[in-house]
């Protein structure tokens, strides 16, 4: 018993260090839309532009995200993170020097490519340290920890940290380096602890269409390994109902985090206040990832919980275009953060129960669903910016979010009826 405890606190430990890449993801990924009013002005920017610099990492998913998944499940999740935050890491310094849109465009792009290894490499590092029935806790934890460097970003990092360093370049630079520092300190941790040379086994489980399983080795980058693993993901039918729902939740995910600011901002909220509001939206969806999991498990309704939170979302962005800067508008931001913070653990649990994904195609399956998935990650923010250059008004963009959030509770639905067949 004594061993069998050691055991689960070294694997929530290490859980809770490569946590620590997602925190770094977070605080630097938004750290643009914290600081976009200001960077609009200093580098001369038009609304539609900031809107394709705060949508690029989500785009960089696109034609990334799915051989990204597929690298993750033969080479392991340890050196795959640690190689990803080096990479968004000294993307996060380069924009602290980018002149202009272009290089700051480049720059953030490159940052998406690292960001797509922390997020299908915590996925499968669970998978690997924890069997299936034990995942919802270690996957709340890294969620969580995510959640801590959006918040962190918007509650500290704008109205604390980047003006006592001098403003947004110099926080762009110091928090590029400490990500770098951390993803040299983690590809020591990965290597000295074999994370993954001990993935295989545990991931080599029984499947079919002649998929073999193998995993870090160089057997499994065969083509007609690769084919095959391949052409079951995409084919599968209820991944791609989840695929729709990881999509619209990205869409309303990245669109509200990108510009609710601005919008509150531009209702004459001052920038900390408008942050420190923001940050509620992230609070609200830290709770979401506590408590709707936790739920669904214990009632098992999983699928009927999809359309819970996308109903949730929905009520709370229709009560934030209503609300003004009033209370109707703070509970329109804590029902947003509540309903979208219960969609993101969901659309990546479901998928290893799905039949014949398991956890040893889990990084693919993720991958799948953020590949699609994050084209309405990249249209929400640029969407609200374009239908702000052509109305004057933000309330048209985020009125496109409540009808992404309708779009959830529709499929969500045929997800259930599905699942009672």
């Amino acid at each position: 018993m004594g061993a069998r405890r050691v055991v689960g606190r070294r694997k929530y430990g290490l859980t809770l260090a490569a946590s620590a890449s997602y925190t770094c993801l977070m605080f630097v990924w938004f750290s643009l839309p914290a600081y976009l009013p200001t960077i609009i002005d200093d580098v001369g920017l038009t609304n539609t532009q900031a809107g394709v610099l705060a949508g690029a990492i989500p785009l960089t998913y696109i034609p990334v995200a799915l051989f990204s998944g597929l690298a993750v499940d033969r080479i392991g999740p340890g050196r795959i993170i640690g190689v990803g935050v080096l990479v968004y890491g000294g993307g996060q310094v380069g924009r602290s020097v980018a002149p202009g849109f272009a290089s700051l465009l480049a720059f953030t792009l490159a940052m998406g490519v690292g960001a797509t290894a922390i997020t299908f490499g915590l996925p499968k590092l669970v998978s690997v340290l924890f069997p299936p029935a034990r995942t919802g806790r270690p996957t709340a934890l890294y969620l969580v920890a995510a959640s801590a460097g959006s918040a962190g970003v918007f509650a500290v990092g704008r109205p604390v940290l980047g003006p006592a360093l001098g403003g947004w370049r110099p926080l762009f630079l110091w928090s590029g380096v400490v990500a770098v520092a951390y993803g040299a300190i983690w590809l020591l941790v990965a290597l000295r602890t074999g994370i993954d040379d001990a993935g295989g086994d545990r991931n080599a489980d029984a499947d079919t269409d002649g998929r073999d399983g193998k995993n870090g080795d160089g057997e499994a980058f065969d083509p007609g390994s690769l084919t095959a693993d391949l052409r079951f993901v995409l084919t599968h039918r209820e991944l791609r109902l989840v695929v729709v729902v990881g999509a619209m939740y990205l869409l309303i995910n990245h669109g509200i985090q990108g510009w609710l600011p601005t919008l509150l901002e531009s209702r004459g909220l001052p920038a900390a206040l408008a942050g420190r509001a923001t940050s509620l939206f992230v609070v609200a969806y830290v709770v979401g990832v506590l408590g709707i999991p936790e739920l669904a498990d214990r009632f098992e309704v999983k699928r009927p919980a999809l359309t819970a939170s996308g109903g949730v979302a929905f009520l709370g962005i229709a009560a934030l275009i209503a609300g003004d800067t009033g209370g109707a508008a703070v509970v329109g931001i804590a029902a947003a953060g509540l309903g979208t913070g219960g969609l993101s653990p969901l659309v990546r649990t479901i998928p290893p129960e799905l039949e014949g994904i398991g956890a040893r195609l889990t990084g693919t399956a993720v991958g799948f669903i953020f590949a699609v998935g994050e084209i309405g990650g990249f249209a929400g923010p640029v969407l609200v910016g374009t239908l702000y250059d052509a109305t004057g008004s933000y309330d048209p963009g985020f009125g496109l979010l409540a009808a992404g959030a309708v779009v959830i509770v529709v499929t969500g639905g045929a997800l259930t009826a599905l699942d009672r067949r």
